[in-house]
């Protein structure tokens, strides 16, 4: 009986493991799309010295 619970306990706890290498709980392909979404992001982005000398030079 002992055994029959054990084996049932182990069964059950097999099925708790994670396949995502990443703690963040994403695939790693999902971690690849944010990864490109991210540089496209950056790649549009603009600096806060020109958006800071645009404004000053438009206050004039």
């Amino acid at each position: 009986m002992k055994a029959a619970a054990a084996l049932m306990l182990l069964a059950l706890l097999g099925g708790c493991g994670s396949t995502a290498a990443d703690p963040s709980g994403v695939s790693a392909t999902e971690a690849s799309q944010l990864n490109d979404a991210a540089a496209m992001m950056d790649a549009n982005s603009v600096s806060a010295e020109a958006v800071g000398a645009n404004q000053a030079g438009e206050a004039k």
